[in-house]
């Protein structure tokens, strides 16, 4: 028999309405057996998530400020979801408890944690499942890094000891025992965790969405949704901007093979997205899999004459952003240029120190710093056999008098990213799709 883990988001689990809805997704089948929820999502749009009004009562405590109103907005969700499910629980110790905390001082990440910990309580308590803490199973390093690897052993020996269980997301727990949480969203990364651990034949991640779109549909209208899509191809639009799943979940069901099928908990009978290892359907009708982009980029482009022939300059100019403490996202290069893409964000602050470094270090003929750049990334496994998908992403972007400021493709042929100016990103977004899809 299969063996399944599911994980829901926020908006599955939003009221007592979406938990009725969870309920039936995982009595439907008797190999749905681990389940990985998220704190309570918004029920509508002016509404709050819990996990930011946990972080609001966090911020009202450090500045001595009261926290009743904020807080009994907490608990009356939980306790509205308990009432309206018709449960024999109460959670009224566990507000005091955290309630006391958060005037306390306790750490960020244990406060926001409370959001999962309350919810997969009342989820294990709906399903007649055992709820399993993360925190004495899922670990974290000194350095704030995950241990994947104690975790992996330690959590599957205790997962063979629970047939069925509620294991929340979000969190786990430093070397000496206090509350670590993943970045938001990291809900999804509990629930690869959990996937691999007890080797499961399928990781599903229910949300509000029927799977993963071609592109982003507060931009582009109606986009279709993809059937099928490597972790390579998901990691790339994820790491672009593409929001569905954290992207840092991929990596433990990837090292062990495991798919992930993207699911609506508001429509079950779609099929939603497969992600898979490798794929062995046909080459797209579209060719493209999917379009993400990002906005605020800068541009450092260094001129230096004879820089080809010339040892180590390229580490240098590097090492002057490690001394400044900034990533590099691409290195477009000429004979005698070089171009570092870097987040605006990054910079901010560190313009002037960066150049400084940067002269120093390299002695260029030439240095300049352009803002406002947009990256778009066309992504597909199909684009590697595909003919003339450059020409076609660059014809569609001349048709819409869009000017390509940067063009960088990966050695794997799997996407081609074009920088535009900023402006122009919806447009060049629109344009490249309607080229490959409509």
């Amino acid at each position: 028999m299969q063996l399944k883990v599911l994980k829901f988001g926020g908006s599955s689990l939003a009221d007592a309405a979406h938990f009725r809805m969870v309920g039936e997704i995982v009595r439907a089948e008797s190999c749905r057996r681990y389940v990985i929820p998220s704190a309570p999502g918004k029920r509508f749009s002016e509404d709050d998530k819990v996990t930011d009004l946990l972080y609001k009562c966090f911020e009202l405590a450090l500045a001595d400020k009261e926290i009743d109103e904020t807080f009994e907005k907490i608990e009356n969700r939980y306790r509205s979801i308990i009432e309206e499910l018709g449960l024999d629980l109460s959670l009224e110790k566990e507000f005091e408890t955290i309630r006391t905390a958060i005037l306390h001082c306790a750490g960020r990440d244990y406060i926001a944690s409370r959001g999962e910990y309350l919810n997969g309580i009342i989820l294990a308590n709906y399903l007649g499942f055992d709820f399993i803490d993360p925190q004495k199973y899922i670990f974290f390093r000194e350095d704030g890094n995950f241990d994947s690897e104690k975790t992996n052993i330690i959590l599957s020996a205790i997962l063979k000891e629970h047939y069925r269980a509620v294991i929340p997301g979000f969190y786990g727990s430093m070397p000496n025992g206090t509350i670590k949480t993943f970045s938001r969203g990291g809900s999804d990364i509990t629930g690869s965790i959990v996937a691999r651990a007890v080797n499961a034949d399928l990781y599903e991640n229910w949300t509000d969405v029927s799977g993963f779109l071609m592109a982003d549909p507060r931009l582009i209208e109606n986009p279709r949704v993809i059937e099928t899509i490597t972790y390579k191809e998901l990691r790339e639009l994820s790491y672009m901007g593409a929001t569905v799943l954290h992207e840092d979940a991929i990596f433990p069901v990837r090292y062990a093979g495991i798919p992930i099928n993207i699911r609506n908990t508001n429509r079950p009978d779609d099929k939603g997205t497969m992600i898979v290892a490798h794929s062995t359907e046909a080459i797209s009708e579209h060719v493209i899999t999917g379009i993400a982009g990002k906005r605020g980029f800068s541009v450092v482009t260094v001129e230096k004459d004879m820089m080809n022939s010339e040892i180590g300059f390229g580490r240098r100019l590097l090492e002057a952003l490690e001394k400044c403490e900034v990533c590099f996202e691409h290195l477009p290069s000429g004979i005698d240029t070089m171009s570092v893409v870097v987040n605006s964000k990054d910079i901010i602050g560190k313009r002037d120190f960066l150049l400084t470094e940067i002269c120093r270090m390299t002695e260029p003929d030439a240095i300049d710093i352009e803002d406002s750049l947009a990256l778009i990334a066309v992504v597909g496994r199909s684009m590697v056999k595909a003919k003339g998908t450059a020409a076609r992403i660059f014809r569609a972007l001349a048709d819409a008098s869009i000017n390509i400021k940067m063009i960088d493709q990966g050695s794997s042929e799997l996407n081609i990213i074009v920088g535009v100016d900023d402006a122009d990103y919806v447009k060049a977004l629109q344009c490249i799709y309607n080229e490959f899809v409509k």
